[in-house]
């Protein structure tokens, strides 16, 4: 009887065990209960090409990362291959590596809209630059407005913190409509810090390209797509993930 008493008592441990410890066994850890992966290394999974269906034969996966290669576009082709997320997203923060070639240029995109009176994501999603600084001419513009790190044509980067052509580049992106912030953290130091709506967002449109009447629909809406852009030049991505806020 003692040994029956002795094998119910530590089921009764091992029963309130579990009760009180029903996290015990996520296959999450702690650190990343709230990070969403958005590429697995493997697979498009998750992403396709703007107003279609599926990413194409533009971008491939090649050692985990995904790389926009042009010689695999048609000749004829001269249509944009920017990819989206198939989710949409509001505030976030975005955490990315990104690799440009030499005289490359390519862009991350948030807010996008889609649909067939949109020609391309820039369109209505804003932009943070990828370019390479020293080689592409696009990055000697007003004059810092269009380098890596800046809100494309609206808010300049404090300081280049790139690394050299070739090599990897961590970005951080946070975007915050509850505070009215954008943030763009690059390789550790926080480059670029910006509004996200009201008076001083309508000061920088009223001062760049967006104000032209062709971008009648951009940054109206805070919900939309995060894109990835197709600017004719090898551009790499990988380690992308995202969480909500």
């Amino acid at each position: 009887e003692n040994f029956s008493n002795l094998i119910k008592y530590r089921f009764l441990i091992i029963g309130l065990f579990f009760i009180f410890s029903p996290n015990l066994f996520s296959q999450k850890s702690n650190s990343n209960d709230d990070w969403e992966i958005l590429f697995d290394g493997n697979s498009f999974n998750g992403w396709h090409r703007f107003n279609h269906d599926k990413v194409g034969n533009i971008w491939i996966i090649k050692d985990g990362t995904m790389e926009m290669d042009p010689t695999k576009r048609e000749r004829r082709d001269r249509k944009s291959h920017d990819i989206i997320t198939d989710k949409q997203y509001t505030n976030f923060v975005l955490s990315l590596e990104w690799k440009i070639s030499e005289k490359g240029n390519s862009g991350i995109l948030w807010g996008i809209q889609e649909g067939k009176k949109f020609k391309a994501p820039y369109r209505t999603g804003p932009e943070i630059q990828i370019i390479d600084n020293n080689g592409h001419p696009d990055a000697k513009v007003r004059p810092a407005f269009h380098q890596a790190g800046a809100l494309y044509d609206l808010s300049e980067p404090i300081t280049d913190n790139t690394k050299s052509v070739g090599e990897w580049n961590k970005l951080i992106l946070t975007v915050n409509y509850k505070i009215n912030r954008g943030k763009v953290i690059l390789n550790g130091k926080e480059v670029n810090n910006f509004p996200l709506y009201g008076d001083q967002w309508e000061n920088l449109i009223a001062k760049s390209k967006f104000a032209h009447h062709t971008f009648k629909n951009f940054s109206k809406k805070r919900k939309g797509y995060i894109g990835l852009q197709d600017h004719g030049n090898v551009v790499s991505y990988r380690n992308i993930k995202l969480k909500k806020l």
